[in-house]
């Protein structure tokens, strides 16, 4: 799936007449996935020579190609620099994963907290790619009233 295959997904919406950002449709997720300590070893940006020799974790290939050939939406989303991306592309395609695009330069140190008008579910990955189970946990919003 191209980019332009993405955008035809979208679905517009209105609201009070205005148009907003569009959505995709129920049921299918925009998944951004880390790369380093996430689908293979960790490996800092200060040792680009070891990307291209990366051990995959066979787990998150399964499950990401089994995700993207379900119609879901696969992005990269890692600290590695441009300068890092043909290594990046290299090893992805080598090992066989499926996915839509790569977002460089996300910032280092995690402790992430995403905030968005479109709906956010997070992840952490703990060593185990599966796929996804429910589990009612407590979370930090806004309070705006709406306790839901």
């Amino acid at each position: 799936m191209k980019a332009e295959d993405i955008e035809k997904k979208l679905q517009s919406i209105t609201e009070n007449g205005q148009h907003l950002s569009p959505i995709l449709p129920e049921g299918i997720k925009n998944y951004l996935i880390d790369i380093d300590g996430t689908v293979c070893d960790d490996i800092p940006n200060e040792e680009p020579e070891r990307m291209l020799t990366a051990e995959v974790y066979p787990d998150a290939l399964v499950t990401l190609n089994k995700w993207y050939d379900e119609g879901h939406i696969i992005f990269f989303f890692t600290s590695r620099t441009e300068a890092h991306r043909e290594y990046t592309e290299i090893w992805l395609k080598q090992h066989g994963f499926k996915y839509h695009g790569i977002l460089f330069g996300k910032p280092r140190g995690g402790n992430y907290h995403w905030i968005d008008n479109h709906l956010v579910k997070a992840t952490r990955y703990r060593g185990k790619f599966t796929d996804l189970v429910d589990k009612e946990v407590t979370i930090q919003v806004f309070d705006d009233e709406h306790h839901e």
